[in-house]
């Protein structure tokens, strides 16, 4: 690393630098870090870095779990100094703007930074603010989500101390991060209610913005047992468009099968709210997107579908697939294998096939580990998750495995069971 890039790493707003790098990559999450560190261990000579305004890196899959009372809220965060790979500079920040014809990033406070390439992996921002009443009623009222690192403590908080009334959970429509991400609290929270014996005074409900429980049609039984179990009643078409905290109220968009629309609105003892997610701002207006703020890149090499030195992988993309920090580990491969090849004059030949994750906690315990391509096309990693069943061997992955693997495999540039299976 040359003297310039030494002292890059980690300058803060304010102070002015210009440099080019090989590879720069907006966002340093899970894609962005991961990516970094599997570049730079295929070529250490490549100079790389990272813009990310973040303190903190999150395994955000650890907070279903948290609000499930079985993993540790502090341990979900790490310094984000402590996670970038050797060699990497950070740059603490966030994008404001891009100029392709000129190869450059526009950070504030700072000269634009040059390129020769640029991976766009900033993931997706969550909208707090798009339902009102939400972002003020969160933390109190019985009003929590799990898509929070400050609030997944107090959806566990109301499941151990919640013994009558109405819990209502909500998914938005999409897209959002983890599609069973909505019903894993719902699952969870009745797991708990149950053991305590006070499930049968709670009245749950489960109303979901789509118009089915999950998208791969092979995994709706083995989920619908628990749902009715739990005596979970589901209500589809129906999308959480304000709260009311002080009063315990929220209201849903309700659509019938012709589309028609009415406001229905519901009293609550606990809302659990999965909210809105969208593209940032930043990149809306960049150069890079489709019309819904996606960065548009070809679903199976992952560049981009105009700008042949650009790239994407994670939650930003325009993939159709779902949007799960294991689809990522699966993209790193083809962006990586895909960038170098075409900065050697080379087509990339590996592709994406889709590929994502969902453990869905369905009791404590057991999970519903589902596993799936572009299509719905079913992809087990192993023979045992060829029975489409909750098992204690997918709990035991998701509660104990994956969180190792994030750490201390996928963000270290290590890409075990990662390459993609097309």
């Amino acid at each position: 690393m040359t003297a310039a890039h030494e002292k890059l790493r980690g300058i803060k707003e304010g102070e002015r630098m210009s440099i080019a790098y090989d590879v720069l990559i907006v966002g340093g999450g899970a894609a962005g870090i991961g990516l970094a560190a599997s570049l730079k261990s295929r070529d250490h000579s490549l100079s790389v870095a990272i813009i990310e305004p973040s303190d903190y890196h999150y395994y955000q899959p650890s907070w279903t779990l948290v609000g499930g009372g079985v993993f540790d809220q502090v341990a979900s965060r790490r310094p984000m100094a402590s996670v970038m790979p050797s060699g990497v500079d950070w740059i603490k920040g966030t994008a404001e703007s891009f100029d392709q014809a000129a190869n450059t990033v526009t950070v504030a406070g700072r000269e634009p930074i040059s390129y020769e390439y640029l991976v766009l992996a900033p993931g997706l921002m969550i909208d707090w603010e798009a339902i009102p009443g939400l972002k003020e009623s969160l933390g109190r009222n019985g009003v929590t989500s799990n898509y929070s690192y400050e609030h997944a403590p107090y959806t566990w908080e109301l499941a151990k101390t919640m013994s009558k009334g109405t819990a209502i959970f909500t998914q938005p429509p999409l897209p959002f991060k983890c599609p069973g991400a909505p019903q894993k609290a719902a699952y969870l929270t009745c797991s708990q209610w149950k053991k305590r014996g006070v499930l049968p005074n709670i009245n749950v409900e489960l109303n979901n913005a789509g118009g089915a429980l999950f998208g791969v049609k092979e995994f709706v039984p083995a989920l619908m047992k628990y749902v009715e179990d739990y005596g979970i009643n589901l209500a589809f078409t129906s999308n959480l468009i304000r709260v009311d905290g002080d009063n315990k109220t929220a209201t849903f968009e309700v659509k019938d099968a012709d589309g028609n629309a009415t406001q229905i609105e519901k009293t609550f003892d606990m809302l659990h709210v999965s909210p809105p997610q969208c593209a940032h701002p930043f990149m809306k207006s960049s150069p890079f997107v489709n019309e819904g703020g996606w960065v548009d890149v070809d679903q199976h090499t992952m560049q981009h579908v105009t700008h042949k030195n650009v790239f994407g992988l994670g939650d930003a993309c325009s993939t159709p697939n779902s949007k799960t920090a294991a689809a990522a580990r699966k993209q790193i491969v083809c962006v990586a294998e895909n960038l170098l090849a075409h900065r050697a004059g080379l087509e990339g030949t590996t592709k994406y096939d889709g590929y994502g994750a969902c453990p869905l906690t369905v009791e404590h315990g057991k999970v519903v580990f589902a596993e799936f391509g572009y299509g719905g096309k079913l992809m087990p990693t192993f023979s045992w998750n060829n029975a489409l069943s909750a098992t204690k061997i997918g709990w035991l992955l998701k509660a104990k495995v994956l969180p190792w693997v994030y750490w201390n495999v996928m963000l270290k540039g290590r890409e075990w069971f990662a390459r993609p299976l097309s």
